[in-house]
C-alpha cells in the first residue's frame, strides 16, 4: 500500500496508434471523457487516437497539435477510472505537456480548460516550428554538464542548441535548430556519448525556438482560472513543489523555452517521502526514468491500459 503515492503524467513521445481504445471499450468513465473531448474539439480526436480512419493515420497522431490533446485525454480517461478507488495523490508531476494533466488531476484546472489549453499549446508550438524548423535528439551516457558545455560551444559559432530535458542520470535531450542539432550529434559521439539519437518530433521544444509560442501561450493562459491544487505539484522548470496558482501560471509559460528538470524533480519528490510512482496515461517512459534516477527498488506502476486498470481496481496499489 502506498501511503505517499506520486501521480506522474507522460508527455509527447509516449503516443501510439490505438491509445486508449481499450479503455474506451471497457470502461464507461473513459468513454464519457473521450466522447466529451470529441465534442469539445469539434473533430474526431478519438479516431486519430484509435487509428480508425486511413486519412487520420499515425502521421496525424504525431502532429504536435494532435499529439498533445490525445495524450492529455488518455491521461484524463485513466484518472476518471481511478476515481472508483480511494487512491489519492500525495504529490503530482507531469513531463512537459503532462504538467497540464497533473494540474487537472490535482484540481487546479477543469478538464475542459485543460483540454482547450493543451490544444492551443499544441497549435502554437506547431506554428513556431513552421516559422523556424527545429529538431531534438536524445544523448545517452554523458554527464549533464558536458552536454550543456558542448551545446554552448556549438551555439557560439552556429545556430542555437540547448539541453532541453534532464530526464535521468546519463539521459539528456537536446533541442534547437536542425543544423545545430546535426553538429551536436556528431560532436557528442566524438566526445564519448554512448548513443545519440534524433527524436521523431516536429519542433525544438524547450528551447529559444519556442519563443513565439511562449508569447501566445501567455496570452491564452491569462484567460483561465487556476485554483490551488489539492496536492503539491512539482514544476518542470524549478523541480520544486508549489500550490500557488500564479507560480503555476508563470511556470507553464516559462516551460516552453526552459529545460525540463525531471531528474531533479524526482529526487525532490523522493526526499519529500514519496513511496511509489504511478504513471497515468500512455506508455511506461516515466516509470523507467524513475527507476533509473532513484534506483531499481522503488515501486512503480503503469496505469494506461485496460488490463492494468482492471488489476488496480481489483487489487489496489
Amino acid at each position: 500500500m502506498m501511503n505517499k503515492a506520486v501521480f506522474l503524467f507522460p508527455g509527447q513521445g509516449s503516443q501510439y496508434t490505438g491509445m486508449a481504445e481499450d479503455l474506451y471499450e471497457r470502461f464507461a468513465e473513459a468513454r464519457e471523457i473521450i466522447d466529451q473531448a470529441d465534442r469539445l474539439m469539434n473533430f474526431p480526436l478519438s479516431e486519430i487516437m484509435f487509428g480508425i480512419s486511413e486519412e487520420e493515420s499515425s502521421a496525424a497522431l504525431n502532429r504536435t497539435d494532435r499529439t498533445q490533446p490525445a495524450l492529455y485525454v488518455h491521461s484524463m480517461a485513466v484518472m476518471a477510472i481511478l476515481r472508483r478507488t480511494d487512491l489519492q495523490a500525495a504529490m503530482a508531476a507531469g513531463h512537459s505537456l503532462g504538467e497540464y494533466s497533473a494540474l487537472v488531476a490535482a484540481g487546479a484546472l477543469s478538464f475542459e480548460d485543460g483540454l482547450q489549453l493543451v490544444r492551443r499549446r499544441g497549435e502554437l508550438m506547431a506554428n513556431a516550428d513552421d516559422e523556424r524548423p527545429g529538431a531534438m535528439a536524445a544523448v545517452l551516457g554523458m554527464e549533464d554538464d558536458q552536454v550543456v558545455r558542448i551545446c554552448e560551444e556549438i551555439s557560439e559559432t552556429s545556430d542555437s542548441v540547448v539541453a532541453a530535458n534532464f530526464n535521468a542520470p546519463g539521459q539528456v535531450v537536446i533541442s534547437g535548430d536542425a543544423s545545430a542539432i546535426e553538429r551536436a550529434i556528431q560532436e557528442m559521439r566524438t566526445r564519448g556519448a554512448r548513443r545519440v539519437a534524433p527524436l521523431p518530433v516536429n519542433g525544438a521544444f524547450h528551447s529559444p525556438l519556442m519563443e513565439r509560442a511562449r508569447e501566445g501561450l501567455e496570452r491564452a493562459l491569462s484567460g483561465y482560472t487556476i485554483r490551488p491544487p489539492l496536492c503539491p505539484v512539482y514544476l518542470n522548470v524549478t523541480a520544486s513543489a508549489t500550490c500557488d496558482p500564479e507560480e503555476i501560471r508563470q511556470a507553464l509559460v516559462v516551460q516552453l523555452t526552459a529545460p525540463v528538470q525531471w531528474s531533479g524533480l524526482l529526487r525532490n519528490m523522493h526526499a519529500a517521502g514519496a513511496d511509489g510512482y504511478i504513471e497515468i496515461g500512455a506508455g511506461k517512459v516515466l516509470c523507467g526514468l524513475a527507476r533509473r534516477t532513484l534506483g531499481r527498488d522503488i515501486k512503480t506502476i503503469s496505469a494506461g491500459k485496460a488490463d492494468e486498470l482492471a488489476l488496480i481496481l481489483a487489487n489496489g496499489v
